[in-house]
């Protein structure tokens, strides 16, 4: 069976293209994404100031990104969700607050991760 996005490298090259696109689409239409962007703008230049060694230094940066990751997973899960449809169904809107729940989980980790750098 022949793969639509090539075999070998050019899957790879090809993979890359997808996931820069949607990096792109993150940015152009999610505006939660892009506020988190921007702190994450603000944030990992001061965690290089603020870290003392580089296992806090990825305490501060990694959560920051994981906040990235799972905004892209909540939008993801919020359009295949409007794909099948817009009604309002208790079903939907448990899958789209479960994503939101995620994306909070991770700020509060990302939060106890600088708490815990910052002050002991």
């Amino acid at each position: 069976m022949i793969k639509p996005n090539g075999r070998g490298f050019t899957r790879v090259i090809n993979a890359a293209k997808c996931s820069i696109e949607g990096l792109g689409y993150a940015y152009r239409h999610e505006e939660a994404f892009r506020m988190e962007l921007g702190i994450c703008a603000v944030l990992i230049p001061l965690s290089f100031w603020l870290a003392e060694s580089p296992s806090e230094f990825l305490t501060l940066v990694l959560p920051l990104m994981a906040i990235l990751v799972v905004e892209c997973i909540n939008s993801a899960i919020e359009a295949g969700i409007d794909r099948i449809s817009t009604d309002i169904h208790p079903l939907s809107k448990q899958a789209k607050d479960l994503g939101s729940a995620a994306v909070f989980l991770t700020m509060l980790i990302t939060g106890i991760c600088w708490l815990s750098v910052l002050f002991f």
